[in-house]
Formats: structure tokens, C-alpha cells, sequence
């Protein structure tokens, strides 16, 4: 489940970069599509290690695993829109200097 939210959150914000490149461009839309992209894999590559252990690649038996996977790719989802407010905050301050040493 968490491989699934954080798959389909890479997707959207990939195509939001692509399909307004002014705002994306602006908003540093990229760096956010990375992150959960980067994510995504992770959650391959756990899904793929499950696999050789003899597990299953994700787990849809039991509903309180899939609600704690939900939650996690929640709290995922909202780590990476947090640390994607952080670059946004470093990009404008750093802009912002390089503007005003230039005058």
C-alpha cells in the first residue's frame, strides 16, 4: 500500500511538472517528483527483498498491515511535501540574496 500512494504521488506531481512547466519550473515541482519517485523505489526494492525472503511482495491479506501501510505512505506523502517546502524557503532566500547582490 505505501509503495502504491507514494507511486501514485510521484506520478501526479511528475505530470503537474510536466504538463505547467512555467509552474513547475517556479515551484521546483522536480525536486518534489524526485523525492517521491526516489521513495517509490525504495518501497521496490523492500517489496522485491520480501520476495526472496518468501513473503509476499505486498501485503493485502490482513487490513490492519494494510491501514498501518496506508498511514506510512501518508506520513511519507507529508515528509516530502515538508521537505520540498524547505528547498522552496532555501531556493527563494538564496535568489533573493543573488538579486540583491547584483544591484
Amino acid at each position: 500500500m505505501t509503495l502504491i500512494i507514494t507511486a501514485a504521488a510521484a506520478l501526479v506531481v511528475t505530470a503537474l511538472r510536466f504538463f505547467l512547466p512555467k509552474q513547475g519550473a517556479r515551484l521546483h515541482l522536480g525536486a518534489l517528483a524526485l523525492m517521491y519517485a526516489g521513495a517509490s523505489l525504495m518501497w521496490c526494492v523492500d517489496g522485491i527483498a520480501s520476495l526472496v525472503e518468501g513473503e509476499s511482495f505486498v501485503e493485502l491479506a490482513d487490513a490492519s498491515a494494510m491501514a498501518d501501510d496506508a498511514l506510512l505512505g501518508a506520513y511519507v506523502i507529508g515528509l516530502g511535501l515538508l521537505a520540498w517546502l524547505v528547498v522552496l524557503v532555501f531556493k527563494r532566500i538564496t535568489t533573493r540574496r543573488t538579486a540583491g547582490e547584483a544591484h
